[in-house]
């Protein structure tokens, strides 16, 4: 993989790492701005299950940030597009479908 390839694939990720990042922050502003006490039990209930609901996705996302940023850190070190298992190089291609991508092929997790 050439310094322009790498660098495409280093902006893509840099921008899906601050969207994701964009909404990190807009959950931590909504949960401040609606964090009222409901008087009302049921109301009180669902803004529990919708702030449980928002939290699960952001640990979710929290996740995939930190995968993003051992990507971005695998591109640094002219590591990226190259099989974990193998060493094979990884396609362009099948980089561009699935970006955090580390091994060319599905792998068999147990031998038999």
């Amino acid at each position: 993989m050439n310094e322009k390839q790498r660098d495409h694939f280093k902006e893509i990720l840099l921008a899906w790492r601050q969207q994701l990042m964009q909404e990190v922050d807009r959950t931590v502003h909504h949960m401040q701005d609606d964090a009222a006490n409901y008087p009302d039990p049921a109301d009180r209930a669902t803004q529990e299950e919708e702030f449980s609901l928002e939290l699960r996705t952001r640990d979710r996302e929290r996740k995939l940030i930190k995968k993003i940023d051992s990507t971005i850190e695998a591109i640094a070190q002219d590591d990226y597009g190259f099989c974990e298992s193998c060493g094979i190089e990884i396609g362009i291609r099948r980089l561009e479908a699935a970006l955090l991508r580390k091994m060319h092929r599905l792998q068999n997790s147990r031998r038999n």
